[in-house]
């Protein structure tokens, strides 16, 4: 047998430290063989004790090498002319990305095999084994980071007088069942890499500026931070019925609490861009990267249906009493506004989420009194013609108000969305009746 090196084939005079990552290349890769007692031109060498040289290697691995790759390594001793050569053959692991305990889930600890060598892998080629290994739901791979630390969670558990130690940790899927954490534990770790930006404007468009904020660390955190703030602007407005004072709040507390827990718990964690927050003078928006869900369409929200993107970040809310049960902030965010002037608006696109809370104590202006008076008179005259109709198409419905073909699909699909009507039929027959 000649031996030469290949992308499956590696040659070890000795039992070096660097074996381990020639292992940890093949268990990443395809797998391949080291032959130990070999030297790189291919001369067997031999080795002195091959049961000696195995359990080495063994030993080596089994502490320096996570995951486990000790049930992917066979060993074998080979007898050429009386000088014996032991082949480890590795096979491609289960559990991949291998790498050095000591370095982690990072380039100068993951090695791949490429060409005759075996040399550090890339962030993405790391994140792909994860995704291929652990599936497409971004808070139950392994995160890369795994020097994480947990003040603010533990705080928050503590408050609540919640153990949160390990086992409580592997319940809640923040650890795997390797040990390692995963995306979900880096979100409530210390060392989470998102934000949420804040900016506050000074008027109703975003051309000046009157503060801006960044909060970071573990979304735990942040929650409290952000909503501490917001609070603080969400300004009292006194008015006097008699001698009793009553007093309103820009913002309906209920509503800017959901808002906020909406946009940490349904949002993207794939993308690295952060969470949006600006308060003008007349509203507050939510902007969240990932928009409705496959199969989820706007009305869907409205009736209460919910679809979550983070379950398991949800769950580890609930089990905080920060959320009470999927699908309902939404409803109580409307239920907050019920009789106000100005209805909390939704906006999707295919990759963001935008919420936004109309402050119920600004003094509209003069344009927007004529539009939300018009759009008033519009959907009322909209309404009375289904109470003595089955239903409206868009055609009869600009005969009706006396507008334009764009015009009229923009009222009935804002009807739609706030859940005044239901559409049926497709295509040309496409029609809205009055939703029961």
């Amino acid at each position: 047998m000649r031996f030469q090196e290949t992308e499956t084939v590696e040659l070890k005079a000795i039992v070096r430290e660097e074996i381990k990552k020639e292992i940890i290349a093949f268990a990443n890769c395809e797998g391949g063989t080291i032959y130990v007692g070999v030297a790189d031109d291919g001369e067997v060498l031999g080795v002195e004790n091959a049961d000696e040289c195995a359990l080495q290697i063994s030993n080596m691995v089994r502490d320096a090498v996570k995951p486990d790759v000790t049930m992917f390594l066979h060993y074998e001793t080979l007898d050429f002319d009386g000088k014996a050569v032991v082949a480890v053959r590795v096979q491609r692991g289960t559990n991949r990305p291998y790498y050095l305990a000591k370095k982690g889930l990072r380039p100068e600890g993951v090695y791949v095999r490429q060409g005759y060598s075996s040399v550090p892998a890339t962030d993405t080629a790391i994140r792909q084994m994860i995704k291929e290994t652990d599936g497409d739901s971004f808070e139950g791979m392994r995160s890369i980071n795994q020097a994480l630390t947990f003040e603010a969670a533990e705080k928050e558990f503590a408050l609540r007088k919640i153990s949160f130690g390990q086992p409580q940790m592997q319940t809640l899927k923040l650890v795997s069942a390797d040990g390692l954490y995963t995306n979900l534990g880096l979100l409530l770790s210390d060392q989470c890499m998102h934000t949420t930006k804040l900016a506050v404007f000074e008027g109703t468009d975003p051309n000046e500026f009157k503060d801006r904020r960044e909060f970071s660390g573990s979304l735990l955190k942040q929650l409290n931070e952000v909503y501490e703030y917001i609070d603080f602007r969400n300004q009292n407005h006194a008015t006097f019925n008699g001698l009793l004072r009553i007093d309103h709040r820009d913002y309906p507390e209920v509503a800017l609490r959901e808002a906020l827990l909406n946009s940490l718990v349904h949002r993207d964690y794939s993308y690295r861009a952060s969470t949006l927050i600006s308060l003008y003078r007349n509203r507050m928006e939510f902007v969240t990267l990932g928009g409705l869900l496959a199969g989820l369409e706007l009305n869907d929200l409205m009736m209460g249906i919910s679809v979550c993107r983070n379950p398991q970040l949800a769950n580890v809310f609930y089990r905080l009493q920060l959320i009470e049960a999927y699908g309902t902030g939404i409803r109580k965010i409307m239920d907050a506004y019920e009789g106000a002037r100005v209805q909390p608006r939704i906006e999707t696109s295919s990759n963001a989420f935008k919420l936004i809370l109309p402050n119920r104590n600004a003094a509209p202006e003069e344009s927007t009194v004529k539009s939300e008076l018009a759009r008033t008179a519009n959907e009322e005259a909209i309404r009375k013609y289904l109470l003595n109709h089955d239903s409206i198409t868009r055609k009869e419905t600009q005969a009706l108000l006396k507008t334009g073909q764009s015009a009229a699909g923009r009222i009935l699909k804002e009807m739609v969305e706030n859940g005044w009507l239901a559409r049926i039929g497709n295509g040309r027959s496409t029609g809205y009746e009055l939703r029961q």
